[in-house]
């Protein structure tokens, strides 16, 4: 064998081992945002189930993967976590983005799944499979007050579906699931879904939007810059309760687009009057429309999915209105929740109209969304007026 055949077996060999290596230790490299998550994929990318899920082949599945040399896709993963300080529900997008690129869902969803399981129980997550016919049913232990996905609960710990969307029309109370039990040490820690930051978003990826209204005779104009992704984070996100709700905040370009220039309007107004005009904002710088009809189903916008809509209804109006009267005046306030209706009320020195009494204190109503009058502070629809309520959060600064 003369030398240049062996030099191109050598390269061949050489060129394989290589290959081999690459298919096992393939890097991810993603867009996250306002940063690039790289990590190196280990051996995850061997294991491999049937699109049709069993209780064999998920254990399958756990045995390979947890064998191989994930540890350092796991740490770049937590490492990327506490870098941008995400939230559980922030942490989880990035989990979904990472089990894309090793497995996409769309060819294989039940690889899919069971990768984004894999990665949050090695997180520290208690999460849960299960197995509803064909349907591979993914959960997590919250112990929040999320009414519109399903749960289950065992040992006195509620588990939420993460995944319930992917699969519309599924009723899991007349199609069971049944629980697949794999214990994985150490996934023990609760999922929350407060998002109390949002991402920090590229400047480039902004758009700009016109908004107007009239206060007292007076046009005001604005344009606010907003962000498109904003969309996704929430697309999936279920009904939380009040108090993680009226909490999300604005994302930082559009926090400065906006909030300054409210500032600005209200600045020579005294606390009342400028409440009436951070009212008379949300009330009437947005279209209306009922959630049934915008969405097919109740959905409360986030302020700044708000903002961006072209529709929104009362939640959505009580939350901006209660984020704008927070950043600007930090006032007392509670959320009144009627059956069909929700609306705010705000404490002021001296009531304004007929206050309502909670907890020893008076609070005054400003409506914040569209009513047949043009309701001034103080005062209520007429057609809630002997209407029982509840007050579903009370803010106190």
């Amino acid at each position: 064998m003369n030398e240049y055949v062996k030099l191109l077996l050598a390269c061949l060999s050489l060129f394989s081992t290589i290959n081999l290596y690459a298919q096992n230790n393939r890097r991810l490299c993603f867009a996250f945002y306002d940063g690039t998550f790289n990590a190196d994929a280990g051996t995850l990318l061997l294991s491999d189930t049937a699109h049709e899920p069993s209780l064999k082949n998920i254990e399958n599945f756990y045995d390979n993967v947890n064998a191989g040399n994930y540890n350092s896709l796991l740490q770049a993963l937590l490492s990327y976590k506490e870098e941008h300080k995400l939230n559980d529900w922030l942490y989880y997008q990035l989990v979904r983005k990472t089990a894309q690129q090793i497995s996409p869902k769309e060819k294989n969803y039940s690889n899919y799944t069971l990768y984004k399981w894999f990665l949050m129980v090695k997180s520290g997550y208690d999460a849960r499979l299960a197995l509803a016919g064909k349907k591979i049913i993914f959960y997590v232990y919250n112990n929040e007050d999320i009414s519109d996905i399903p749960s289950y609960t065992v040992d006195g710990k509620k588990y939420m579906c993460l995944n319930i969307h992917d699969y519309p029309g599924t009723d899991l109370t007349t199609e069971p699931a049944m629980p697949v039990n794999i214990d994985v040490p150490g996934a023990v820690n609760p999922f929350s879904y407060k998002v109390t930051r949002m991402p920090e978003f590229t400047p480039a990826d902004y758009i700009e939007k016109d908004l107007q209204f009239t206060y007292r005779h007076k046009a005001y104009y604005f344009k606010i810059k907003l962000n498109p992704l904003v969309d996704s984070i929430f697309r999936n996100y279920p009904v939380v309760d009040f108090e993680s709700y009226f909490n999300i905040p604005l994302s930082k370009e559009t926090y400065g687009s906006l909030i300054p220039l409210l500032k600005q309007n209200v600045s020579r107004m005294d606390v009342t009057k400028g409440v009436d005009y951070l009212m008379h904002f949300t009330r009437y710088a947005f279209l209306y429309e009922n959630d049934n009809i915008n969405f097919g189903k109740e959905k409360r916008l986030s302020p700044e999915e708000t903002l961006f809509a072209q529709y929104s209804d009362c939640d959505d109006r009580a939350a901006l209105f209660f984020y704008l009267v927070k950043e600007i005046y930090n006032l007392p306030m509670i959320a009144v929740l009627y059956p069909t209706h929700i609306t705010m009320a705000v404490q002021f020195e001296k009531p304004v109209g007929k206050p309502l009494l909670y907890k020893g204190k008076a609070y005054s109503f400003c409506e914040p969304t569209p009513q047949l009058h043009d309701l001034k502070i103080g005062q209520v629809s007429a057609s809630l007026t002997q209407i029982p309520y509840k007050v579903v959060y009370e803010y106190t600064p």
